[in-house]
């Protein structure tokens, strides 16, 4: 069964379509299956997976409005992950909603027929926190944040967490903060090293290691219609996403050695991190290749 990721953070222009489509290719290229939702009405991530969200019919409106399979729907991309595309159409879906019973659930009840087929899910969430999210909230098992390291990045955090702890309430009791994912960070940015260690200081291990930086290559590879893995694999972004793959690998493993732990004891336990560790080597070979 996939685990189901929600990329979202309510402030825009933080790099959650990049991070949601780089993400998805770095996973695909380390052998893993891979489904990418576009629920964001601007269809960015369908148009940088290399697919016209204009032609792109039936896509993510008519899934969740129940007038189209998800199977027929999703289709494979150059980079090797599948998408559900998206467009402006969710945006109509969003209105047709607004009274129907069960409406927070719909998306979940169709990733629910095509779970078995991948082992993650991430979903591009549309920066806002309306009806599209709290549908990403509810189906997911993890939210992974991208944050921009200014200052103004980090009021939009409280609302987002004050929405994550009512779905909790609500929804979904098992969503958790995958991680909070420090983007377009620039070293000689005093400000940006300042943002960095308050978000470390309050959510310490919760923020990810991996850190996106500022690539002008990472900025091209969208209007080439292609994840930075493709246009670009020796570049700044294309390794940092790769080290991202590589940690969340990890980290979901560690989940399974905790798991696997309480029944078994620590020789499996360290087994699988073990694992983790040559999965890791495995992508990082596939970028040097």
């Amino acid at each position: 069964m996939a685990r189901i990721i929600a990329v979202a953070n309510q402030k825009g222009g933080v790099g959650k379509t990049t991070t949601a489509v780089n993400l998805a290719a770095a996973l695909a290229a380390a052998k893993r299956k891979v489904l990418l939702v576009d629920f964001d009405p601007q269809g960015n991530a369908t148009m940088a997976s290399g697919v016209d969200k204009r032609v792109a019919k039936p896509n993510g409106c008519e899934v969740l409005l129940d007038e189209a399979p998800i199977e027929q729907a999703i289709v494979q991309t150059e980079a090797h992950y599948d998408l559900l595309p998206g467009n402006g159409d969710l945006t109509a879906a969003e209105l047709k909603l607004m009274d129907a019973i069960a409406r927070e659930s719909r998306l979940k009840e169709q990733l629910a027929k095509v779970a078995d087929r991948y082992d993650i899910i991430l979903i591009d969430c549309p920066p806002s926190l309306h009806l599209l999210t709290l549908n990403a909230l509810t189906a997911a098992n993890g939210l992974l944040i991208p944050v921009q390291c200014e200052y103004f990045a980090l009021e939009g955090l409280s609302s987002l967490l004050d929405t994550v702890k009512a779905v909790r309430q609500r929804l979904n009791p098992a969503l958790e903060i995958e991680g909070l994912l420090r983007t377009m960070y620039d070293v000689r940015n005093n400000l940006g090293n300042e943002v960095s260690a308050q978000l470390t200081h309050h959510f310490g291990d919760k923020v990810l290691r991996s850190i996106i930086p500022r690539n002008v290559r990472l900025a091209e590879a969208p209007s080439h219609g292609q994840p930075i893995h493709l246009y670009d694999r020796s570049s700044r972004g294309a390794i940092a996403y790769i080290g991202l793959a590589g940690e969340m690998i990890r980290r979901e493993r560690g989940h399974s050695a905790a798991a696997v732990h309480e029944h078994t004891g620590d020789v499996v336990a360290v087994a699988l991190h073990d694992d983790a560790d040559e999965t890791l080597d495995d992508i990082v070979d596939i970028h040097q290749e």
